[in-house]
């Protein structure tokens, strides 16, 4: 049967790289050549040239690193917010990228109580009956984001199709936002802080979905921006994978990107978004309509800063 942790193991031991590339378009990130051919293609109608040009952005980009990136996490939010078209680009950019061989991590940070939480992890992960008693499955993401500080009933539904389907989601834990601090390292009354105790959750929560490969495929994120707390989450959470935004743009580095892998260098895998996508805009010697090529460039250097890293493991 399958498992998502599994998959997600081996992909980036085959690669070498345990990168994900976020794809969270915002049309300032696109080259102006992109936008220019979109134009052309829907001149009459505004949110068509939109969607069309974040297509033909997030296509070059998984045709650039699709043989040395083992996955892609879209961000939900930048899609809803340019409307249905765009939404539309979401799940044919999902195709497109499993169709490459990459995995999918739906970043959508997803809860609710126990009947809606049932509609989101079916609609985004699992597959949904419509009319005549046909199943679909609507956005087929192999992994979602999910906030679990709604306790198990609004996880629940999650695991169940993770079970079913094969399918995997991380867990916040330890966010990387500034703020994280204000409520995650709150102490609780037996001495623990609120972040270790929904990692002991996680630890619990995912015992059932472990792979061969020795990892859940219910997975927890944690920033790289707070390598401390990443290696005590860690000690929680032996089994789990692990999620690691906030390196490149939200000002984290290698060394603390891979504070929460596992001893052999295991278990976790590092987003980056904006560095990788917005790659284009830094190089002068580039022309924009090479934008593709600043990505895998900078792709190729993430994976050896952070396998250099993992070489010299600073936090442990």
């Amino acid at each position: 049967m399958r498992n998502f942790a599994d998959e997600l193991v081996r992909r980036i031991a085959e690669l070498d790289n345990p990168t994900v590339m976020g794809l969270d378009p915002k049309l300032e990130y696109i080259p102006q050549v992109l936008i220019d051919e979109a134009v052309r293609e829907y001149p009459d109608d505004a949110s068509k040239a939109t969607a069309h040009a974040i297509w033909l952005f997030n296509k070059a980009l998984i045709d650039a690193v699709y043989d040395i990136v083992p996955a892609i996490k879209p961000q939900l939010a930048y899609y809803e917010l340019y409307g249905i078209e765009a939404l539309k680009v979401l799940n044919k950019t999902i195709q497109y990228a499993q169709s490459k061989g990459m995995l999918v991590i739906a970043d959508c940070k997803r809860n609710d109580i126990g009947a809606t939480s049932t509609a989101y992890a079916e609609g985004i992960l699992g597959s949904t009956e419509i009319i005549n008693g046909t199943k679909v499955s609507m956005m087929n993401a192999d992994c979602a984001t999910v906030n679990g500080y709604l306790g198990i009933d609004g996880v629940k539904p999650f695991l169940d199709v993770c079970g079913r389907d094969g399918k995997g989601i991380f867990i916040l834990v330890r966010t990387s936002n500034p703020s994280a601090g204000d409520l995650q390292d709150l102490e609780l009354g037996d001495g623990r802080k609120v972040y270790e105790a929904m990692a002991s959750l996680v630890n619990t929560w995912g015992e059932d979905l472990t792979g061969e490969e020795g990892f859940s495929s219910v997975g927890a994120v944690v920033g790289a921006t707070w390598p401390e707390q990443a290696v005590e989450a860690r000690k929680l959470m032996p089994h789990n994978l692990i999620l690691v935004p906030g390196y490149g743009a939200q000002g984290a580095g290698p060394d603390a990107a891979v504070a929460s892998f596992t001893a052999d260098g295991k278990g976790s895998i590092v987003n980056a978004s904006r560095s990788l996508m917005c790659a284009w805009k830094k190089r002068e010697d580039l022309d924009p309509s090479d934008f593709a090529k600043a990505t895998r460039d900078e792709a190729i250097d993430m994976r050896t800063k952070l396998n250099n890293a993992l070489k010299d493991r600073k936090y442990v």
